[in-house]
């Protein structure tokens, strides 16, 4: 019961902070032209098909197109906005992009599959496990799993898909909430800046063993 109270106090200062769903813009866009837009801008650092290989440079495939749409028009803010998410290399492409190119880009990474991660850490699967599933109560951490679902297939526009996603990068981005140079989710912000790097490696890695199928 506690866990689930903090999962939903989680979601709403994401439905206050960022204002509700329907806000967002929307996803529908042209996969086809997603696609051209693809190999032509984001394929050096994500791959034609969204598959990184790099694990710096996030998996997009299977991503929520809603939640990418978001991303890149956060991406896009000016600098300086508290809203925006700063990454010097990401905005320059983001801010080319009309909201047309932005919901075409995200229908066509969404729409691929996803070839996942693995987790490698056996010695923290089990702290891992525990943090994904019932999260640190004493520390007031929520499980992972109530935002982004039990097999980390997240939920469209508020939550991200983290299963089968490079733990490295997962732990990157925990950090920067963590440190504050990445604002882009408030919640997020405070959930990590109660998390140790031991714990943040751990969760990261189980999530990165995740499979939705």
């Amino acid at each position: 019961m506690e866990i689930s109270r903090a999962a939903g106090a989680v979601a709403a200062a994401w439905l206050i902070g960022q204002g509700a769903a329907a806000e967002q813009p929307s996803a529908a866009g042209d996969p086809a032209k997603g696609q051209q837009i693809a190999s032509q801008v984001c394929a050096a650092c994500h791959a034609a098909d969204g598959n990184s290989t790099v694990a710096t440079n996030p998996r997009l495939a299977g991503q929520s197109a809603e939640y990418l749409v978001k991303q890149l028009t956060d991406l896009a803010k000016p600098a300086g906005d508290k809203s925006g998410r700063e990454n010097p290399v990401m905005s320059a492409f983001a801010m080319t992009l009309s909201d047309a190119d932005r919901r075409s880009v995200a229908a066509w990474f969404s729409a691929q599959a996803l070839k996942p991660s693995l987790a490698r850490d056996k010695d923290a699967a089990e702290l891992g496990q525990r943090i994904y599933r019932a999260g640190i109560p004493e520390k007031a951490v929520p499980a992972c799993a109530g935002c982004h679902g039990p097999t980390g297939a997240g939920l469209p526009v508020l939550y991200p898909r983290i299963g089968g996603q490079f733990s490295e990068y997962l732990v990157a981005q925990l950090k920067a909430f963590r440190e504050g140079s990445r604002r882009n989710s408030v919640p997020m912000q405070q959930i990590a800046f109660r998390m140790t790097d031991p714990e943040m490696s751990a969760v990261a890695d189980f999530a990165a063993g995740l499979r939705s199928k």
